[in-house]
């Protein structure tokens, strides 16, 4: 805390979120936003624009009825897990596939006074079993149209966000920082998001097979090479570079 003043955390510690829309389609975070550690999760929903048509997958940390509807008047669409304390009265049911891992796919409304005053009109509620974690997930969406199978699936897409701050932790790990200030903070973190979004880039435009890590470890190896970087990228005398998961990359 005596260090960095600006990001309240613990008594004697600070901290920062790094909360993140994540564009599951291309890999790469569309949208970073930095707070500190205190700020809740649910706070960084004031920050996007809602793409119409565009899905918005979310964790129960994001359950708020008011800010849920805005992406509904956006003509856009969500898919958030329910919170357990969740107040929803069944109008219907609609089918479901005994075979697939959905167990009720149920359309209904909020009962809970503030939440239906925050959400007025109807919502789905898709329960299905994931098979990976073991465990029955309840979301709610504001799409009627899909499958819920499709619904389920696309909850599950979720989770490529965690493999994301799982490869930053890894890989893009920041041991030391510079600056203490809250501006010097920030642009060490946005160098090394950058960083990973620009490698991410360029695998996609040169379809390379080698992962974002071992990409990495030859760019660093050659940062004053003047070979054209599809020459650098594609040459098969890198054996060395394999990802490994005890080893960190160090960018600073």
């Amino acid at each position: 805390m005596r260090l960095f003043w600006w990001a309240p955390f613990r008594k004697a510690k600070a901290g920062i979120k790094l909360h993140t829309l994540y564009d599951v389609r291309t890999s790469i975070p569309s949208l970073i936003n930095i707070t500190d550690a205190l700020t809740h999760d649910v706070n960084a929903l004031d920050f996007l624009d809602y793409e119409k048509g565009g899905f918005y997958i979310f964790d129960r940390g994001y359950v708020d009825f008011h800010r849920l509807y805005k992406i509904n008047q956006e003509n856009a669409f969500f898919i958030v897990r329910a919170k357990n304390s969740l107040k929803f009265k069944r109008m219907y049911s609609l089918p479901v596939d005994k075979q697939s891992n959905i167990c009720s796919d149920q359309i209904g409304k909020l009962t809970g006074f503030y939440s239906l005053k925050d959400y007025p009109e109807k919502l789905r509620r898709v329960k299905f079993y994931d098979e990976e974690n073991q465990q029955y997930i309840t979301v709610l969406s504001n799409n009627f149209e899909l499958s819920p199978v499709d619904i389920a699936l696309l909850y599950r897409y979720r989770w490529k966000v965690e493999i994301f701050f799982r490869w930053i932790k890894q890989h893009l790990r920041i041991k030391s920082f510079w600056g203490t200030t809250e501006n010097a903070v920030k642009i060490q973190i946005y160098v090394a998001i950058i960083t990973y979004t620009l490698v991410s880039i360029i695998k996609s435009k040169l379809n390379l097979d080698k992962s974002t890590y071992e990409m990495l470890q030859i760019l660093s190896l050659s940062l004053i090479d003047k070979t054209p970087i599809i020459e650098l990228l594609t040459n098969q005398n890198y054996q060395n570079v394999k990802e490994q998961n005890y080893n960190q990359l160090k960018l600073f």
